[in-house]
């Protein structure tokens, strides 16, 4: 991004300014005068006691307009020029996957929100919403200057929203991820390594997008992956995935989601009615330790919605993004070119120096034309 800040003006040329002395010139020719044709009367005096007309005083202007003009004429030759500082700040950003599991097991609900209790993927998607776009209460203040995508993952890992700065697009993207149907056994599962690997592949894809390169330069790339289960599907193990992440130096958050040995989990009585039932979960927590070791991440546990905001919050301290500000000058010659002051926009000098004679001119030929 830039912004431009007014640093003051200046004159090329100053000593020039001596010509005002000019504008003297202007004045005593007009007063002056200058020879005219004359008519002998034997008294003057009943034509003095008319007075001066109101025409006849306001003739005054002419000199004015004219000593306008030489003086912006010679400001011109003094060549003013008003400086522009340009600051560019360049943003050395981050590339966050967020790998988030939607398999039928997140369909627990020991989260709330707003007092209200919901599964553990609404309260990732409202967690991960606030840590791209900033919360309200400042507690995350979002990653404006990062490329975030994201990839869900159950039996099988999709990618479904490349790493962009449309960050209001992955919210949205976010905000329509369902879990998978319990029922449809070949989508269900935990294929933690196949997401993994799907991460590292789209951060490989990055270096080809030239286009996101020139928008933000990336300083590092991150994968946070969140679960709240063990592997059960895909063909790469969490152990291989992070090898892959460690050769392209590639960090690993690992974040286990729910609670500890039971979890209430939701199912339809026979009366079509909504009911939770006790449940045990399990976690496999060694593993995701080791994956985030391996990568140089971190591992975190999160229970409950306010662990989940305080993890967030972690990553976003760890992972910062730097810029570097860099500041340019440049003169606007205001003779020439229009410039803006304090928000008010003027034309070139020039400009009003031609204006004022054009004026003059009309003046001197139309309303205070003299004859003879």
């Amino acid at each position: 991004m830039s912004a431009l800040a007014q640093s003051g003006s200046s004159l090329a040329h100053p000593v020039l300014l001596v010509l005002l002395a000019s504008v003297a010139l202007v004045w005593w020719r007009w007063l002056r005068g200058k020879p005219h044709a004359a008519v002998r009367f034997s008294s003057l005096t009943n034509l003095r006691r008319q007075g001066t007309t109101r025409r006849v005083r306001s003739r005054q202007v002419i000199p004015v307009l004219r000593s306008l003009a030489v003086i912006l004429l010679v400001v011109c030759l003094a060549r003013p020029q008003k400086g522009d500082e340009e600051t560019r700040v360049a943003s050395e950003g981050i590339a966050i996957q967020l790998l988030v599991d939607r398999s039928s097991s997140m369909l627990a609900e020991d989260f709330k929100l707003s007092g209200q209790r919901v599964n553990r993927l609404e309260a990732i998607k409202a967690v991960a919403t606030a840590f791209v776009l900033g919360s309200e209460d400042e507690e995350l203040g979002g990653r404006p200057d990062d490329l975030v995508g994201m990839i869900t993952f159950a039996g099988f890992a999709d990618s479904v929203c490349p790493l962009t700065l449309d960050h209001a697009y992955l919210a949205d993207t976010l905000a329509t991820t369902e879990i998978v149907d319990a029922q449809y056994r070949d989508e269900d599962g935990t294929a933690i390594g196949d997401a993994i690997a799907l991460g590292v592949l789209r951060m490989l894809d990055l270096a080809k997008r030239r286009e996101a390169l020139e928008a933000n330069r990336v300083k590092s790339k991150v994968l946070v992956l969140l679960t709240d289960g063990e592997q059960t599907r895909g063909d790469l193990t969490p152990h291989q995935g992070a090898e892959l992440a460690k050769a392209e130096d590639i960090k690993v958050y690992t974040i286990g989601v729910g609670t500890r040995g039971m979890a209430p989990m939701p199912y339809i009585d026979v009366f079509g009615r909504k009911q939770l039932v006790s449940q045990p979960v399990n976690i496999d927590e060694e593993t995701l330790r080791q994956v985030a070791e391996v990568t140089g991440g971190e591992y975190f546990r999160a229970t409950d919605t306010d662990s989940l905001k305080r993890i967030y919050a972690r990553i976003d301290e760890l992972e910062k993004t730097e810029t570097e500000e860099k500041r340019y000058l440049q003169d606007a010659e205001m003779a020439t070119q229009a410039v803006t002051i304090e928000g008010v926009t003027y034309p070139p000098l020039l400009l009003v120096v031609v204006a004022l004679l054009i004026l003059e001119t009309l003046l001197v030929n139309t309303r205070f034309r003299k004859i003879p």
